[in-house]
């Protein structure tokens, strides 16, 4: 059995807001996210929750403590450095999935492989398979615009994956869908964990939390739960 590893840890974050009124987002939270993870953060609306995302996905820095991907500290890096890193490390998935209009299924998971030093058939390849193990390879070459809302979502994920990245992180992944596109999507999660990647879902949805191996609940931020199921 491969044992688990860190890939994504918060170390004592604390993320404020505001100067003269400052607003307590997050309070030395500790989280550690393994490889082999597919778990939930859930919470209610201000709960912290977003502010949560926004640090797991090096989109922002914490007031204080650590936050470390594999073994390097993100918080002491420079913009281009942390962008980078984010780049090597982590794919998101968005509620609105965040298409480029005029481009094709295909065009849209290439544009997370831009600048990485492939050739056009190498994008083109690596995007086609990206989009085959989420079932849409056969619609490669529509738009956005002919797509429905489970499909525009399953080519979100394909351009979270083709960088194969360490942690999968996906806000709100089906608040934008009916709930047989929403039961296929969260299918797509569960199968894209693996022994060295982790899926973790930021939702409001105590459904598909449930649907998860893993459950983290918040409160005014922090961490009041972190939940595993027991696999029989």
């Amino acid at each position: 059995m491969i044992e688990s590893e860190n890939l994504l840890s918060l170390e004592e974050v604390t993320r404020t807001y505001g100067s003269d009124v400052k607003v307590h987002a997050l309070r030395e939270v500790s989280l550690n996210i393994l490889s082999g993870d597919f778990m939930s953060i859930i919470g209610p609306s201000g709960s912290g929750k977003s502010t949560m995302l926004g640090l797991l996905g090096l989109l922002d820095i914490p007031t204080s403590g650590r936050v470390i991907v594999k073994d390097v500290e993100s918080t002491g890096l420079g913009d281009v450095e942390r962008s980078r890193l984010r780049g090597q490390t982590i794919g998101f998935v968005f509620q609105q999935f965040h298409l480029i209009p005029h481009l094709t299924a295909l065009g849209n998971v290439e544009t997370a492989l831009l600048y990485r030093g492939l050739s056009v058939a190498e994008r083109r390849q690596k995007a086609f398979e990206s989009l085959e193990k989420v079932g849409l390879s056969e619609r490669c070459d529509h738009r956005p615009v002919q797509l429905s809302g489970g499909e525009q979502q399953r080519v979100a994920i394909a351009r979270a994956i083709v960088t194969d990245p360490l942690v999968v992180l996906a806000d709100e992944p089906t608040g934008a869908l009916d709930s047989e596109n929403a039961e296929n999507i969260m299918e797509i999660f569960a199968g894209l964990k693996s022994p060295e990647r982790a899926v973790c879902l930021v939702t409001h949805d105590m459904e598909i939390a449930d649907a998860t191996d893993r459950r983290v609940s918040m409160k005014d931020g922090s961490i009041v739960e972190d939940l595993v199921r027991e696999i029989i």
